[in-house]
């Protein structure tokens, strides 16, 4: 299938409150979403040029749909777009539910400015967690069908006939009974003067019966990137603008005592130095290798403060002694695991370990903002476009309604560019220091891995008991580590206890429950935070539990004597979209047939999400070097809005997680982090990337995630390979600590 190029626009809407009516604007059909969940209709009146933030030219713009005399068919999207696809599956289910012509479809980018002034009339606009689709569907599909609805009402009308008598194909609109045919242009502005239908009423496609979601189309911005014309945020380009450097002290908590500007005021270009907080400044030049070259030379002093005296050593030593620590840290309790298993024939018992990790996201962080009166605009690679907003308010001091944010896409996000918004803030504090200039700080990719928001490091201690049959009797989970939320969401903690980093061990909720039951269960986690600041990594804390758990069941498989589905398989019955995706992948990787001597095989199945997925591994090693094979994935992420894009973050995820079991991991020493560029830290090789093999078997039944799900099965399922060839259970990572390395 080909694609459209992507034509974004860049719009500022008028604070009018059009809600409940379509309006005409320029001869469309302008149709909107209103507040979630209920919908409603807006309109509103022009384009904004992002290179000319002061003039405005005449353009037809809408919430959500916009049908120009062309037949264009416009779509407005909240979400972001990191390279996911998101945008593209968004407007597939627009097309579906409008019945246009998808070769005639073109995005553009909400603001989340033009949404408050418009009572937020496209909802949130984070883009995380697996959420861009599953979370938009409905009010997306529910207007698309809204405006189909209308503008066959028009045409009806405009032929005084019945609407029944009408159908719909690509946007062309035919009267069956004498073939009159018209297309959505032609009726549009009769359309648009109807009563939008009460959104209770309206009756979605059966996704069974797709005809334009649910195909694999490319993406629609892939012209944009092979040509050249996508602007990313360190393409960003405005009249004249300067750029910005950034360093931070380099140990977290530390704080800035002095600089010497006088060595550094003369160099090529530099226009000046600005204090951004306590413990960060910046350079700003008329170019940023100017900038980022002053900004090494400029003579800084700093007070490093307590954490200069972490070690890596001294956290891992924290976070075992957390998993001996004894104190109320349960979250899920069933019968008296920890008896259960003193009892048992058998007791297996592991402790494996995960590390900090960085995002490397391919684009360094970066904003551009631009501070003129009492207005400030800035344009922002963002997974949260709202969250950039409230960070440009907050750090000039400027109220919301003068502020604005374009979202560029963003080069990679991993869950860096969503709550943590220290980019936009320090672009705002420099602009200040510019009023008029369009400040661009890029951090370096210095700057960028040692002043991350890391994936959090634990450690798990598993044990389980195993009785005479080799069945398991008791499980107990108990992890000790970071907090995410106590880096950004100190609220959501309660009394102590931190849900979020116990993510896949859930038993209810729709997200992250664990497949197993177990007769008796006790999960824990001890909260062990550090100087260290972690954040969401795509996968966030499915990744280590996924681990944890996996890793750990072949390990009681083997103590029970069984073959490692099977065991599996009896602790699935009442969880029987876990057991799907692991039959699946067990049927399409073969597992009951015999593999070449010197292969073996590993498996994995985890929830995150709301999706399900498995992975089968076939491996073999030689000299402690690892060849991976073929790895084969099932997933159930419910409805299949793009197979093609569904398995391409199937095949993202493996590089992410390949590269996290492997490859050096982020340490600290003398309090700051040691790894600064790919040549400590590299990410994973083109050649290193197995035959991938993907069985997709939705449901039908529930909206999945589909960007993290599958990250969660990789690293267990090549782990667990492992350990059949070695003859050992592997549980520290990377597996360099294990003494092995991929080929």
């Amino acid at each position: 299938m080909t694609s459209n190029n992507q034509n974004v626009s860049l719009e500022n809407v008028s604070r009018r409150d059009f809600i409940i009516k379509g309006t005409l604007v320029g001869g469309g059909l302008m149709l909107g979403v209103g507040a979630i969940p209920e919908l409603a209709f807006a309109q509103a009146g022009s384009q904004y040029d992002p290179n000319s933030p002061t003039k405005y030219g005449e353009a037809e713009v809408n919430a959500w749909v916009s049908i120009l005399p062309d037949e264009t068919v416009m779509i407005r999207i909240a979400r972001s777009e990191m390279g996911q696809g998101t945008r593209t599956g968004l407007a597939q289910l627009v097309t579906e539910e409008l019945e246009c012509n998808w070769r005639k479809v073109k995005t553009q980018s909400a603001t989340p400015g033009q949404s408050l002034a418009r009572k937020r009339v496209w909802g949130e606009h984070g883009t995380g967690g697996s959420r861009g689709i599953r979370i938009s569907e409905d009010y997306v599909r529910r207007g698309a069908a809204a405006a189909r609805i209308m503008l066959l009402e028009a045409a009806a009308k405009q032929w005084n006939v019945a609407v029944g008598e009408l159908k719909v194909d690509k946007g062309v609109i035919t009267h069956i009974p004498s073939g009159r045919k018209t297309t959505y242009g032609k009726v549009a502005e009769l359309a648009s003067t109807l009563t939008p239908p009460d959104p209770k009423s309206i009756t979605l496609r059966d996704p069974r019966e797709w005809k334009v979601a649910g195909q694999p189309y490319a993406r629609i911005d892939t012209a944009a990137k092979v040509n050249g014309t996508k602007v990313y945020g360190v393409d960003l380009q405005l009249p004249g603008m300067l750029c910005a450097s950034i360093k931070a002290c380099p140990v977290f908590g530390g704080k800035l005592v002095s600089y010497d500007e006088a060595k550094i005021a003369s160099m090529r270009g530099v226009k000046g130095v600005v204090k951004i907080n306590d413990s960060t400044v910046a350079v700003v030049a008329d170019t940023w290798w100017h900038a980022n070259t002053a900004l090494n030379a400029l003579p800084i002093v700093w007070d490093e403060g307590a954490g200069a005296s972490t070690s890596q050593a001294g956290i891992e030593k924290m976070l075992r002694a957390g998993l001996e620590e004894q104190g109320d840290f349960w979250q899920r309790k069933v019968g008296d695991a920890p008896e259960a298993i003193k009892t048992s024939a058998k007791k297996v018992e592991a402790i494996y370990y995960t590390p900090f990790r960085a995002h490397v996201t391919m684009e360094p962080m970066n904003a551009t903002v631009k501070i003129v009166g009492d207005r400030a605009i800035a344009w922002v690679p963002t997974q949260n476009g709202e969250g950039s907003l409230a960070a440009l308010s907050e750090a000039t001091g400027i109220p919301l309604s003068n502020c604005e944010v374009f979202k560029l896409d963003s080069g990679c996000g991993l869950g860096r560019r969503g709550s943590t918004q220290d980019f936009t803030t320090y672009a705002a504090k420099i602009a200040q220091k510019f009023p008029g200039v369009p400040i661009k700080a890029i951090w370096s990719r210095e700057e960028d891995m040692t002043h991350d928001f890391y994936h959090p490091i634990a450690m798990a201690k598993m044990s389980a008991g195993i009785d005479a049959g080799g069945n398991v009797t008791g499980m107990h989970i108990k992890v000790s580590g970071q907090s995410i939320n106590a880096t950004l969401a100190p609220t959501a903690i309660k009394n102590g206890k931190d849900e979020r980093q116990l993510q896949g061990f859930y038993e209810k909720g729709p997200d992250a429950q664990l497949g197993y039951t177990f007769p008796t269960l006790l999960t824990e986690y001890v909260m062990k935070n550090t100087h260290v600041p972690v954040g969401p990594w795509r996968g966030v804390n499915t990744n280590q539990n996924g681990l944890f758990m996996e890793c750990f069941m072949d390990e009681c498989a083997k103590a029970a004597g069984k073959d490692p589905v099977q065991f599996r398989q009896a602790l699935m019955q009442s969880h029987p979209k876990h057991l799907g995706v692991l039959n699946a992948a067990a049927k399409k990787a073969e597992w009951d047939k015999p593999l070449p001597a010197g292969t073996y095989r590993g498996v994995a199945q985890f929830m995150g999400y709301a999706s399900y997925s498995a992975c089968v591994a076939e491996v073999s090693v030689k000299n402690n070097v690892v060849n991976i094979n073929r790895l084969v994935f099932a997933l159930n992420c419910g409805h299949v809005v793009n197979p093609y894009l569904t398995r391409e973050q199937i095949e993202g995820s493996v590089a992410m997680a390949l590269g996290a079991i492997f490859n050096p991991e982020i340490t600290v020493e003398n309090g700051r982090i040691k790894q600064q560029n790919l040549d400590t830290y590299p990410l994973l090789k083109l050649s290193s990337t197995p035959r991938i093999e993907s069985v997709l078997i939705p449901s039908y039944d529930f909206w999945g995630g589909v960007g993290e799900p599958t990250i969660c099965v990789v690293g267990p399922a090549v782990a667990n390979a492992i350990s059949a060839a070695i003859g050992r259970p592997v549980r520290s990572f990377p597996l360099s600590k294990e003494g092995l390395s991929l080929a």
